[in-house]
């Protein structure tokens, strides 16, 4: 090989090792220069999560955390901002930065009980007259909304239930929610109002979020006396957390934003200490009585819970609702459960006349007023 040859080599070597040398050295900044950006944005101050209360020209009213409501500077390169906004603001001047989109301040499906409830009307005994009502109400305007906008009306946004416990209020909320495929969101009056303060108006804010995500939707709010009684002067926390909880229910129902497919069935059993706020006209402005059925609602409700049971031919349905003058419609249900343990108990598969008589007075024995009234 001749040393012309020899030298080419070498150089072309040097030539080829520089290349490397030069990528390396390229890679090893960017390397460096990506760990000292990623140093520097560890190091900056942390933005303070806001909500924007108000906005005026190019300023706007936020709420921190600790609930302090401040005037401050909107950046220039933020988008456009609307009350209930949340964003991020600097520490020092509260200067708004940028908007994020709202988070969750709870795992809000943990509070409630959501559901595609499998209840047909058919299911439903005793109650015609308000099965009637909760058509008209809830289920025609979910499921032919051109039949209101052609006459030029609004259907109303939500009813009540009320009357004494186990005659059906829920009953006949599920058979609505199934009957207009509607998802159940099924939550419970004192579940909405929390031990911190300000944090019951948030879980009713974002149950309603909820609701508008998945609707059509029907919110069942049970025992509605625990939250929505009638307002007095408070002085305790607790208490006008309460009325703080109450207070965005209500404004949730008016709502800035349209219900769409989302309606509302509030459930009690003491209408009588409700706030007028809540019953007015625009709110659950329907009310519907569910009393203690009569005897013909007892014979449907107890033809019910039979159909699946093997019965003797000597029942004798007409003295056994008889028997049953003051039950409600869960209690007709419990009697008959019972009546088929009394079977299994003596190894029968068909339950007897007498099974159900057992039943029934196992059920008044157990009653508590019962028991009230027999040691005065």
């Amino acid at each position: 090989m001749s040393s012309n040859t020899k030298i080419e080599n070498v150089v072309y070597s040097y030539a080829t090792d520089l290349t490397q040398l030069e990528e390396e050295n390229r890679i090893l900044k960017e390397t460096v220069a990506s760990l000292r950006a990623e140093i520097s944005r560890l190091k900056s101050a942390p933005l303070m999560v806001c909500e924007v209360k108000d906005l005026m020209d190019d300023n706007a009213v936020i709420k921190i955390p600790n609930g302090s409501s401040f005037f401050v500077n909107v950046a220039t390169d933020c988008e456009k901002l609307a009350p209930g906004d949340t964003v991020l603001a600097e520490q020092k001047n509260l200067n708004v930065i940028r908007k994020i989109t709202s988070q969750k301040t709870f795992d809000v499906e943990k509070f409630v009980i959501i559901e595609t409830p499998q209840v047909p009307w058919d299911a439903v005994g005793g109650l015609e007259r308000q099965s009637e009502e909760i058509k008209e109400v809830i289920e025609l305007p979910l499921k032919k909304p051109e039949l209101f906008k052609k006459v030029g009306i609004t259907p109303p946004k939500g009813i009540l239930l009320h009357g004494p416990p186990g005659t059906g209020k829920t009953l006949l909320a599920k058979a609505v929610a199934t009957s207009t495929k509607s998802t159940f969101i099924e939550i419970v009056g004192s579940e909405l109002v929390q031990k911190f303060i300000g944090e019951g108006a948030k879980l009713v804010k974002e149950v309603f979020q909820l609701a508008r995500e998945k609707a059509p939707s029907i919110v069942f709010i049970d025992e509605l006396d625990a939250l929505a009684a009638t307002r007095v002067d408070v002085g305790t926390s607790g208490e006008r957390e309460v009325q703080r909880t109450f207070m965005q229910l209500l404004a949730e129902i008016d709502g800035f934003k349209s219900l769409d497919n989302v309606k509302i069935i509030g459930c009690t059993n003491r209408k009588d200490i409700l706030d007028p706020a809540i019953l007015r006209p625009g709110r659950l402005d329907r009310h519907i009585s569910v009393d203690i059925p009569t005897l013909e609602g007892k014979k449907e409700i107890f033809k019910i819970h039979t159909k699946d049971m093997r019965t003797d031919k000597n029942v004798n349905v007409h003295k056994l609702i008889k028997e049953m003058k003051e039950f409600s419609g869960a209690e007709i249900h419990s009697a008959c459960t019972e009546a088929g343990y009394f079977a299994i108990r003596d190894n029968r598969t068909q339950v007897t006349h007498s099974d159900f008589l057992e039943a029934i007075k196992k059920i008044k024995t157990d009653d508590p007023e019962n028991f009230l009234n027999m040691f005065g």
